[in-house]
């Protein structure tokens, strides 16, 4: 399977590879031979999430993993195994805060899930908007009981709200795994997607959350409002919906949207 040819932002021995193609931005999590997760690859993924955020010609990020195996296996075990418990309090404090960064981006992010989504791979993939799985690739699931320990990079916390308190206790309380073509009626992804030309297909979808098609500045603070407004109360949640929809009608896009109704033609949105 032969990936599009993006333009790369950096280096070989990254962690974390950066690329962009066209409007979207693609994130590779680099670590053979389970892409688990190091220290060194969270700072590398906050840096590249800052950096995303203040590309203008990024419209929409993916986060994958190289290669067809793994998405990602979660942190590296032989790592924990080695450092002190205060360092590893510290170690998910970071990641924590990676992830957040990853989850307040005004961009529409899709986790591009191709092999394997376990333990704090899937805590990674539910920081994301938008999950979409390949088929027969693999299996999902928080096995961290297993281990002795919770899944703590936002794991307890995420899945309860992705598919609500009882089915998130059971499934981490049983370590539980599924095969990834299971998981969007278990409601873990939004969609699967067949192995033949699983990238482009992603692609492709990713494109149609940019400009001129979509307007991609609505797009992000659609996500924005969601994100932040589900943690306050009702009320203040209305109040941060009216500041974002006030920045959007002042937008060029708004203006375009508005008029090509009016004109019964297609929007030609700018993402500003």
């Amino acid at each position: 399977m032969t990936r599009n040819d993006p333009e790369p932002l950096s280096s070989d021995d990254s962690q974390v590879t950066v690329e962009q193609q066209g409007p979207v931005r693609y994130l590779t999590l680099s670590q053979p031979p389970a892409n688990c997760y190091s220290h060194e690859m969270m700072k590398q993924l906050d840096q590249a999430v800052i950096d995303a955020r203040f590309s203008a010609e990024t419209h929409v990020i993916v986060l994958r993993g190289a290669g067809e195996r793994f998405f990602c296996a979660g942190a590296d075990i032989g790592m924990l195994e080695q450092v002190t418990p205060e360092w590893k309090y510290h170690f998910c404090l970071h990641a924590n805060e990676t992830l957040l960064r990853l989850e307040q981006t005004p961009k529409l992010v899709i986790a591009q899930i191709q092999g394997h989504c376990v333990g704090g791979g899937l805590e990674v993939a539910l920081a994301c908007d938008l999950r979409i799985g390949c088929a027969g690739s693999g299996k999902v699931g928080v096995p961290e009981v297993q281990l002795g320990v919770l899944p703590g990079t936002g794991g307890t916390q995420r899945l309860a709200r992705t598919i609500g308190k009882s089915k998130a206790m059971q499934w981490c309380i049983d370590g539980r795994m599924m095969e990834i073509d299971d998981a969007v009626e278990a409601g873990l992804l939004d969609r699967i997607l067949p192995a033949e030309d699983f990238q482009s297909a992603v692609h492709q979808i990713a494109c149609s959350y940019c400009p001129p098609q979509r307007a991609s500045l609505a797009v992000g603070l659609i996500k924005r409002s969601i994100q932040s407004g589900l943690e306050m109360g009702l009320h203040e949640g209305l109040a941060l919906e009216r500041e974002l929809q006030q920045r959007l009608f002042a937008s060029e896009d708004a203006s375009e949207g508005i008029a090509a109704h009016q004109q019964k033609r297609p929007a030609e949105f700018k993402g500003r």
